[in-house]
C-alpha cells in the first residue's frame, strides 16, 4: 500500500510538468503551422504575380493591407488589385518569373514579420534565362479571420542599383 501511495504522490508531482510540456508542445506546433502558412502566402504572392492573377494576389492582403514599391504605395485589396492591373497589363507573354528565397519569418502571436529575397528572370538575348532585377521584401503580417495576410509589404530593388537621389 505504501508503494502505491508513493507512486501516486510521485505521479501527482509530475502532472504540472506534463501539462507544461503539452502547452509548450502546442505552442511550438502552432508556431510551425503559422510559419508554414506564411511561407505559403509568400510563395502564392509570386505565383499570382507571375500569372497576373491580381484578384487572387490582392486577397493576400489584409483589409487595410499596404503594398509599397517602385510603382508607389497603395492600401486595401481592391485598390491593390486595380493598381497592379494598371501598372502590369496583359498576360505574361514574355515568359518571365520571380524566384523567391531566403525566408526569415518571426511569429509573435497574431502578428509576424518576414524578410526575403526576390529575383526577376527574363529571357536574355540568347533566349536563356537572365536575371533582370533582384531585391528584397520587408513584410508585416496579421492574422485576419484565422488566416495570415500581408499588413504591409515593402518591395525594394537592389539590382540594378538605383540611381542616387539628385543633390539639392
Amino acid at each position: 500500500m505504501n508503494a502505491l501511495r508513493a507512486s501516486l504522490i510521485f505521479l501527482l508531482t509530475l502532472t504540472p510538468l506534463f501539462a507544461q510540456d503539452s502547452k509548450s508542445l502546442a505552442a511550438r506546433v502552432q508556431r510551425l503551422e503559422d510559419v508554414q502558412e506564411i511561407q505559403g502566402v509568400l510563395l502564392d504572392y509570386g505565383r499570382f504575380l507571375d500569372a497576373r492573377d491580381f484578384a487572387a494576389y490582392s486577397r493576400l492582403f489584409a483589409k487595410d493591407g499596404e503594398w509599397v514599391g517602385g510603382f508607389g504605395t497603395v492600401q486595401g485589396p481592391a485598390a491593390i488589385q486595380a493598381f497592379m492591373e494598371k501598372n502590369i497589363t496583359g498576360p505574361n507573354r514574355g515568359n518571365t518569373f520571380h524566384i523567391l528565397t531566403n525566408f526569415k519569418i518571426d511569429v509573435h502571436g497574431d502578428t509576424a514579420t518576414a524578410w526575403s529575397r526576390w529575383t526577376f528572370v527574363t529571357p536574355g538575348p540568347d533566349k536563356k534565362p537572365a536575371i533582370s532585377q533582384a531585391g528584397r521584401y520587408d513584410d508585416t503580417f496579421v492574422r485576419e479571420n484565422g488566416h495570415w495576410k500581408f499588413k504591409r509589404r515593402t518591395a525594394s530593388n537592389d539590382i540594378p542599383v538605383p540611381d542616387p537621389a539628385p543633390a539639392k
